[in-house]
Order: C-alpha cells, then sequence, then structure tokens
C-alpha cells in the first residue's frame, strides 16, 4: 500500500488547468488514481542514492591528446569541381529544402 501523501481537489485542478483538460472531458477519479500513482513512483524513486556526479558516466576529454590547432592548406577550386558536376560559380547546387513541400 502506498504510503506517499495524496493529491488533493485544488492539485488536481491545477494539473488540468496547466494539461489544458477540461473536467468535463476527463474522467477525475481515473486521473486522480493514475495522478497518485505518479507520485508514488517519484517517492519510490527519491529513495535511491542520487549523490553520485552524473557526468562520471562520460569519458573524459584530455586536450593534450586532441590534435594541433594549425593551418593547412585546403582544396583550390579547380580540385573541388572534380568532385561534382553540380558546381556553378564556387557553390554545390543541392536539392531545394525549404519552401513548398517543406
Amino acid at each position: 500500500m502506498s504510503t506517499h501523501k495524496k493529491i488533493d481537489a485544488e492539485t488536481l485542478d491545477n494539473l488540468l488547468y496547466l494539461s489544458r483538460l477540461s473536467p468535463e472531458s476527463t474522467n477525475l477519479s481515473i486521473l486522480k488514481k493514475q495522478v497518485d500513482e505518479i507520485v508514488g513512483y517519484f517517492e519510490l524513486l527519491s529513495k535511491y542514492d542520487d549523490s553520485e556526479n552524473p557526468y562520471d558516466a562520460y569519458p573524459s576529454t584530455q586536450a593534450e591528446l586532441l590534435r594541433d590547432d594549425s593551418v593547412v592548406h585546403g582544396l583550390d577550386v579547380p580540385d573541388v569541381k572534380n568532385v561534382s558536376e553540380h558546381f556553378m560559380d564556387g557553390y554545390f547546387q543541392v536539392p531545394k529544402v525549404l519552401g513548398e513541400g517543406a
């Protein structure tokens, strides 16, 4: 049996307002039971220790292992033209993505 505090009518009315639900279109007794169960789940989760740093789960990056910031020669325009046949006036022609059909 759950021991958490049940939500009251005022809290339920506030939840209905925030979720844009109307009391007429919602079975309030079912909704109240569901919200009470959700609150119970949060109380169950709050019993677990969350004191560890969540960022420890991700690998760290050491700055000295990254590549050097050095300027290198890029591609020349004649070489870029060979990459695609849709290269004109210094730009690649790509399919239209904005406008009609987007």
